[in-house]
């Protein structure tokens, strides 16, 4: 028995009445909260500040590591033997400051060729410890040129 002999079979279609409806929804709802960010802008003047430099610049002791082991240690070439050796050229290198003290906390900036090896660096570090400079820093280049 086939009772749907007669009928045609319908084809589904999309209801786009439905989706019109969502579609303004959504399109009011962004048109609300887009007007709301108008109000939540603030018109301030920031102030302004007039910073001097710093007139007193802290003693550093630069320490140079090229690709093939050499030290040099505020541009004068030192020989490596040990690292008590290496902080006695630290300690050497600090000197007397600019009003005839001895410098007690210098900034040793260690600047390491890329091609060094990571125990020449080490041992500058454990040489500014062994000299009882606690303040290190590193130099590094702000763009490669290739």
């Amino acid at each position: 028995m086939n009772f749907r002999r007669d009928r045609r079979r319908e084809e589904p279609e999309i209801n786009l009445i439905a989706f019109i409806d969502v579609l303004l929804v959504v399109l009011i709802f962004l048109m609300v909260t887009t007007t709301f960010s108008k109000f939540t802008e603030l018109q301030i003047t920031l102030p302004t500040a007039d910073a001097s430099k710093v007139e007193e610049r802290p003693f550093e002791i630069n320490v140079t590591i090229d690709a093939k082991g050499n030290y040099t240690v505020n541009n004068v070439p030192v020989s490596f033997h040990s690292v008590a050796g290496l902080a006695e050229d630290l300690r050497a290198a600090a000197g007397k400051g600019a009003n005839g003290q001895p410098v007690a906390d210098p900034v040793v900036i260690v600047n390491a060729d890329q091609f060094a090896m990571h125990q020449m660096v080490i041992n500058v570090l454990e040489a500014a410890r062994v000299a009882g400079y606690d303040k290190l820093t590193f130099a590094a280049q702000t763009g490669t040129k290739k």
